[in-house]
């Protein structure tokens, strides 16, 4: 086994260990720095050092019982630090300190660190700088305020000075929508690193982010942290919570890296999935811990206008070694997907409660540029989850999808509205405690899905299992106990897959053009 360091900055690192186990090890270690103690007993994947000092070579040992890992590296210089207190912040809970963290952030040169100090930091939306790095302490609390009216809104749409088309800022459930700035927000900057073991809150429960949340006041909400054609944007180790709506919302950006994060919300709280990358290209989500109310991630490329506009896929994504709980899905993809996604890799996750683990959902009317191809999903280990695999080609949320032209099941001509699904592996996964079905894969009856290939998954069933629809789709009948349920799929390969609740049909296929079981 290695340990492979995958962030490197001015007074941190992140090291992952290089193995094959979902978010934890099978061993505890130990960690020394320089042959002093770090820490004790530590037994996750992804692990985080702070508190190091720039432009100094490091030498880390983890120390199992039988063998000892060392990581060598030296971290990266810095230029200057800049403290928000010395720029008049006071961090006592009740002050109003956005302006004076903004100056501390406009003013740090290029290379700088602005540092921000255990305390509680009352805060309006705070705007990004290219090239600094900020650094929340451990003890450091960035509270959103609660008054919406204070929150600067990001226009959805605006002519630009020639007129020969629109400048987008504002972004709402896959359309340029006006929507409120975050308490994080990034417009055009690259080469930032947020790092730290601090909080980012966005304080919802106690405002009105989440009451009458279907109707647009003022502006619609804003997220935890929301990055608008950004590049080269790092997050290493700090809480993003109670956050308006989605926590993390990278939008046509690219070079996008979650590393080692917490991200909590309410398994009540509405919309607050926990990261929503839109129509970005080479994005990793590493060590990640998601305990939300809504999604854990939903990858997504625009609902129809972005989408068709500017074709621009998510793609290039590494999903791994993070932890899941309580949303409605893990790893979700669409459906606000236009623009299309493609290879995406998810591996070496746990999935705890969730409704869904490895959901794709898409519909009539996405179009042509709606494919989604290129999906891995390996060494996954599920628990309770209550249907483990969905991919879902009648998705029916929103004003449109209850029409006669998405639910129908009759096979209705190709067009520039019809959506592509391409080839799904899912392989290495481990499920217990199913409740509703092993897996249900519904494809267009003129577009049906090309490819699945199921390979050395395990089901498990629940002793009491609840019933439930297993994809959200008009026509569908509660069902519980079901196997693998296939329709309209082109290709379905099956090897090593094991279902234990005696079923007497274990895969139903109906539409399928070839099934193989190994």
């Amino acid at each position: 086994m290695k340990a492979n360091v995958i962030y490197l900055g001015q007074r941190s690192v992140t090291i992952e260990l290089d193995n094959s186990l979902p978010y934890y090890s099978d061993e505890l270690y130990d960690v020394y720095v320089n042959s002093e103690k770090y820490a004790e007993k530590v037994q996750l994947n992804v692990f985080s050092i702070y508190n190091l000092e720039p432009a100094t070579k490091y030498n880390v040992e983890y120390r199992f019982k039988e063998e000892t890992l060392c990581v060598e590296f030296e971290t990266k210089s810095e230029y200057v630090t800049l403290d928000v207190t010395k720029f008049g912040a006071k961090g006592d809970g009740v002050t109003d300190d956005t302006l004076f963290i903004q100056a501390c952030i406009n003013a740090c040169p290029k290379n700088g660190r602005v540092y921000i100090p255990r305390g509680t930091y009352s805060v309006c939306p705070l705007f990004l700088k290219s090239n600094i790095t900020i650094e929340l302490e451990e003890g450091a609390h960035l509270l959103g305020n609660t008054d919406r009216t204070k929150y600067p809104v990001l226009p959805g749409m605006t002519l630009l000075t020639d007129e020969s088309d629109d400048y987008n800022l504002g972004s709402w459930e896959g359309n340029p929508l006006d929507c409120f700035a975050s308490i994080i927000t990034g417009i055009e900057v690259e080469n930032v690193n947020i790092i730290g073991k601090g909080i980012i809150d966005g304080n919802a429960q106690n405002g009105d982010w989440w009451e009458d949340v279907r109707t647009k006041r003022i502006a619609w909400r804003g997220r935890g942290v929301f990055l608008v054609r950004c590049n080269n944007i790092s997050f290493q180790g700090v809480t993003v919570t109670n956050t308006p709506s989605w926590n993390l919302h990278p939008y046509f950006s690219s070079n996008i890296r979650f590393i080692d994060l917490r991200l909590i919300s309410p398994k009540t709280s509405p919309n607050t999935d926990g990261c929503d990358p839109e129509s970005c290209k080479n994005v990793d989500i590493i060590g990640v811990h998601f305990s939300v109310g809504d999604d854990c991630i939903a990858i997504k490329s625009g609902k129809i206008y972005m989408g068709r506009k500017f074709k621009q896929p998510s793609e290039n994504f590494n999903i791994r070694n993070c932890s899941m709980n309580f949303g409605h899905g893990a790893v979700v993809l669409g459906s606000e997907m236009a623009g299309g996604i493609k290879n995406i890799n998810v591996s070496q996750c746990i999935f705890n409660e969730t409704d869904r683990g490895l959901r794709i959902k898409t519909r009539r009317g996405r179009g042509k540029d709606a494919i989604i191809d290129g999906i891995t999903f390996s060494n996954i280990k599920m628990v309770k989850v209550l249907t483990p695999l969905v991919i879902n080609m009648f998705y029916y949320c929103d004003p449109d999808g209850k029409t006669e032209y998405v639910w129908s099941k009759n096979k209705l001509p190709v067009d520039d509205r019809t959506p592509y699904l391409g080839e799904f592996t899912f392989k290495d996964i481990d499920c217990s405690d199913v409740n509703i079905a092993a897996g249900a894969f519904y494809g267009l009856p003129e577009r049906p899905i090309k490819k699945i290939t199921i390979d050395n998954v395990k089901f498990r069933y629940d002793k009491n299992p609840q019933q439930g629809i297993p994809a959200m789709m008009t026509g569908l009948a509660p069902m519980v106990n079901r196997g693998l349920i296939f329709n309209n799929v082109e290709e379905v390969v099956i090897n090593n897959v094991s279902l234990d609740n005696n079923l007497s049909n274990e895969i139903e296929a109906e539409n399928v053009g070839s099934l193989t079981r190994k």
